[in-house]
């Protein structure tokens, strides 16, 4: 079979970076496929994906992805460990994939192993430089960070890893292999061209984020240059036609509203609420009149942006701890949305394990599966498909994920 590559990606859109990744990576260890585990029609940082899940499996796939494998909504809008721990235990299960490749900021395999082997032994020196971090009140995040450079105990070696996103996605990544004995899985690094946020990115290397700001300000001659042609045709016939989501600011009245109904016990209950959290969200949806409004009331040196803007999103899906729970405990289920000539041969050799869950058909799956909470789980991401594609600007309807087929090359 030769080597198969595995990557974890939202591609919000695909772009000329994105390809650079692909192609080192497939370069560096000469694979011969491709798999992709890809969020769906949400992202982790609390937001709304631009484009919905099978426009972006479509732009991968143009572009030399080979299998495409949905990472269902509970794990893609998570925080990072919980969405690592997810693609990981999917990657794992799968048992064709040699090696996996993720950008980072730093590019040094080396440096990002030295914090997931002491984030994954937790080692009690480590232990107590965490707690005594947490009791200044700053965010989990922050105190983590604090704690790993004490223990480490190597400033100039170690210093700004941690400020950089890709570089603390990747270490969880590295993390979770450990923690679920992927020893049959090489990770590798690539170094990003660009910051993720960077506000003066080069036009051949722009990130996710700038790209997504030429949208929203019509520069469609800059954008043409920082993606992919295929990539450029497939949004801006997404954009023609109205099939495409801005944000979570579309929902803004939807959230509000339904904040403004949950009691303080509902709002306690949703995944991330800590601290008495809820008190604040409550009393902000009660008297502000937009997200934005919300967010800037309600967030602190304790609980980051992106944390609220993701318990915003829980409550618009309407996702409990107890589900988060369940995800936390359980492999994902195999959501197959796209392949090539090469990934449909790939996926034959992956179904002949017989007792994976695959799904190439939902509706066959949703009439033969007899287990309750997978099924569960399944229903929320069809759900969230159905409030996802109520911001188009046309064409809104519901049950995609019965009437879309599976995007072939």
């Amino acid at each position: 079979m030769g080597n198969v590559l595995g990557i974890i990606a939202e591609y919000n859109p695909f772009h000329n970076g994105h390809l650079y990744h692909l192609k080192k990576s497939i370069e560096q260890v000469n694979a011969k496929c491709t798999v992709l585990v890809l969020s769906g029609n949400y992202v982790q940082r609390g937001d709304c994906a631009l484009v919905d899940k099978w426009k972006r499996t479509e732009m991968a796939l143009k572009n030399g992805i080979d299998l495409v494998i949905e990472l269902p909504v509970l794990y893609s809008i998570s925080s990072a460990e919980t969405f690592a721990s997810g693609a990981i235990r999917l990657i794992k299960s799968l048992k064709v994939i040699n090696f996996l490749s993720f950008g980072s900021e730093c590019g040094n395999i080396g440096i990002l192993s030295d914090f997931a082997n002491v984030l994954s032994s937790e080692p009690p020196e480590f232990t107590a430089l965490l707690h005594h971090e947490l009791t200044k009140g700053i965010s989990f995040p922050k105190a983590r960070e604090n704690a790993l450079l004490l223990y480490l105990n190597n400033i100039r070696k170690y210093s700004n890893i941690l400020n950089c996103p890709n570089n603390t996605l990747g270490i969880e990544y590295l993390k979770a292999l450990k923690i679920n004995d992927c020893n049959n899985i090489t990770p590798i690094t690539i170094k990003r061209q660009s910051s993720e946020n960077s506000l003066d990115d080069s036009i051949e290397f722009a990130s996710a984020s700038s790209v997504r700001d030429m949208i929203y300000s019509n520069d469609y001659d800059t954008l043409f240059s920082s993606i992919p042609q295929s990539s450029y045709e497939i949004l801006m016939q997404a954009l023609r036609s109205g099939e495409f989501v801005s944000g979570l600011q579309d929902f803004e009245k939807e959230i509000l509203f339904l904040l403004r109904c949950m009691s303080i016990e509902d709002i306690a209950n949703l995944p991330s609420v800590t601290e008495g959290l809820e008190n604040a969200i409550k009393e902000a949806s009660c008297s502000c009149n937009t997200l934005e409004e919300l967010i800037n009331k309600v967030k602190s040196k304790r609980f980051t942006r992106t944390r609220i803007q993701r318990i915003l999103l829980y409550a618009l899906l309407g996702y409990t701890k107890d589900d988060m729970s369940f995800v936390q405990e359980t492999v994902p289920y195999i959501r197959v949305l796209g392949f090539s000539e090469a990934g449909k041969s790939l996926l034959s050799t992956i179904s002949s394990n017989k007792s994976l869950r695959i799904i190439t058909s939902m509706k066959h799956f949703t009439d033969t599966c007899k287990n309750k909470r997978v099924l569960s789980l399944l229903q929320k991401d069809i759900r969230s498909t159905d409030i996802y594609s109520l911001a188009y600007r046309k064409n809104s309807k519901a049950n995609l994920d019965y009437t879309k087929k599976l995007i072939k090359m």
